[in-house]
């Protein structure tokens, strides 16, 4: 359960913009990551210069007045999301792989194209007209 964040800013003249958050930033996430892109311009020392504290963080290493774009993720930590994690994804019992769960999506179509594609390829056909 991943909270997304972004948005952008401009560095001020020394170079350094600081980003807030929302005031319950730090009580909903935890295990912090971070993107940053400028716009413009390239910026090899673009970088994160003070990780999230008191819901800001501080971003430095450009040029004055470059813009940059930002993405910050969170670990949801409230009681709900701890309670209810998602499962990791898990492979589909064998009955049902390469069949859609809700075919009505896909025109009533049970197979997915990439099940079609396999069955295409180990028919007796396409074993006679493969290269030798």
């Amino acid at each position: 359960m991943k909270n997304v964040y972004d948005g952008t800013v401009v560095l001020d003249a020394s170079g350094r913009a600081t980003v807030t958050l929302p005031d319950w930033f730090e009580a909903l996430n935890r295990d912090f990551r971070y993107q940053l892109t400028p716009v413009g311009s390239p910026a090899p020392g673009l970088h994160v210069a003070a990780e999230i504290t008191g819901g800001r963080f501080t971003i430095a290493g450009g040029a004055a007045g470059l813009k940059v774009c930002w993405q910050v993720t969170g670990i949801r930590k409230d009681r709900w999301a701890n309670a209810h994690r998602i499962p990791v994804e898990q492979d589909k019992p064998a009955a049902d792989q390469g069949r859609y769960l809700h075919p009505d999506l896909y025109d009533g179509q049970p197979l997915t194209v990439i099940a079609k594609i396999r069955n295409l390829a180990r028919s007796p056909l396409a074993a006679r007209n493969r290269p030798t």
